[in-house]
């Protein structure tokens, strides 16, 4: 349980983190490529300028996360919670 950590800058990549609480983290500059995030838990993270290149984040609750400025290619976001989800291309409501 990492709810409320501070991993700003943090090398995560190609690690399994499924079904992990990282709610109300920050994870801003985070390395998180190939990273496995399926139904994890990122309510309200702070993702800026994260590298989420070719990470899995099927099922993940993002609601509240902001990816604003994440690095999203080729990352697998089907089937996630988006409400109130502040993505590149803006705020995504979808799973409200």
């Amino acid at each position: 349980k990492l709810n409320d950590a501070n991993l700003i800058g943090i090398n995560l990549s190609g690690t399994n983190l499924s079904k992990a609480n990282l709610s109300d983290s920050d994870l801003s500059y985070a390395k998180l490529v190939m990273t496995n995030l399926n139904q994890t838990n990122l309510r309200n993270a702070k993702l800026s300028k994260a590298d989420l290149s070719k990470a899995s984040l099927r099922g993940a609750d993002l609601t509240g996360a902001d990816l604003s400025t994440a690095e999203l290619k080729d990352a697998k976001i089907k089937g996630a919670i988006l409400c109130k989800t502040k993505m590149p291309w803006g705020e995504e409501n979808t799973g409200c």
